[in-house]
């Protein structure tokens, strides 16, 4: 029996849920992208996390954001080359509530994009 999979801390859900190519109706079936996979792509391509500072800031090992990471690119790169929607729900995550501190951030960053917006 596999062990239970572990909830993965998320500080920053999507502005955007859902992304439709141009040529594209939305009738196409979507690819599902999940919020930690999302949170992952965000933390590591946009932030420039390492894999090991992105696994401590969701509170998972290092293998395990690797998994997410090249689960959620495979994912994206079908959805551009197919020309595909891209959808982003569900996922194993729970939501920082704002009051964790962690490393390289100043304080948690839902408090700085809350400010932000």
């Amino acid at each position: 029996m596999p062990r239970p999979t572990k909830c993965r801390k998320v500080c920053h859900l999507p502005g955007t849920l859902s992304f439709v190519p141009g040529e594209s109706g939305e009738d196409e079936e979507a690819v599902i992208l999940t919020v930690d996979e999302y949170e992952t792509i965000r933390l590591i391509d946009r932030e420039g996390f390492s894999q090991e500072e992105c696994g401590e800031y969701m509170q998972v090992a290092r293998t395990t954001v690797q998994q997410i990471y090249t689960c959620a690119r495979k994912k994206i790169a079908t959805a551009i080359v197919d020309g595909l929607p891209i959808r982003i729900e569900g996922g194993n995550y729970q939501l920082c509530d704002g009051r964790a501190n962690y490393f390289r951030c100043g304080g948690c960053k839902k408090r700085r994009f809350e400010r932000r917006e």
